[in-house]
């Protein structure tokens, strides 16, 4: 699930480690590559056959400070609690710093990329 993905990509880059590797799974890929598209990470790339298939994950640095991408994130939705929202109801994270990420009926998305298909949906998380 996207929770442990996102839990073993803060890990490595606390850890200053070049790539991590994590099982694959199909919405971990859809999480991994909107975080590619967003800038959050160097690259993904899925390796291996059925059944130990794995992603590896390059991670992004700061290449003045080496400071990771990432600097935070906040978990929404949650195995025992759901979060829904409707397409009117998403505002900009951190002063528009930050990046919600949405399960919609379109597949996973950022906010601002849901407001514009008017599409609702299950909010994930938020990074920044």
């Amino acid at each position: 699930m996207y929770l442990d993905l996102l839990t073993r990509i803060k890990n490595a880059q606390q850890a200053k480690k070049k790539l991590t590797k994590v099982p694959f799974s199909k919405m971990d890929m859809a999480v991994a590559e909107v975080l590619l598209q967003q800038g959050y990470l160097l690259a993904v790339a899925k390796k291996g056959r059925m059944p130990k298939r794995i992603m590896e994950i390059k991670l992004k640095y700061d290449p003045t400070t080496g400071e990771g991408a990432i600097h935070g994130m906040k978990f929404l939705s949650k195995p025992s609690r759901r979060l829904y929202t409707g397409y009117r109801d998403l505002r900009k994270i951190r002063q528009g710093y930050g990046t919600a990420v949405l399960s919609t009926p379109g597949g996973i998305m950022i906010s601002k990329d849901a407001r514009k298909k008017k599409m609702g949906g299950q909010l994930l998380f938020e990074i920044w």
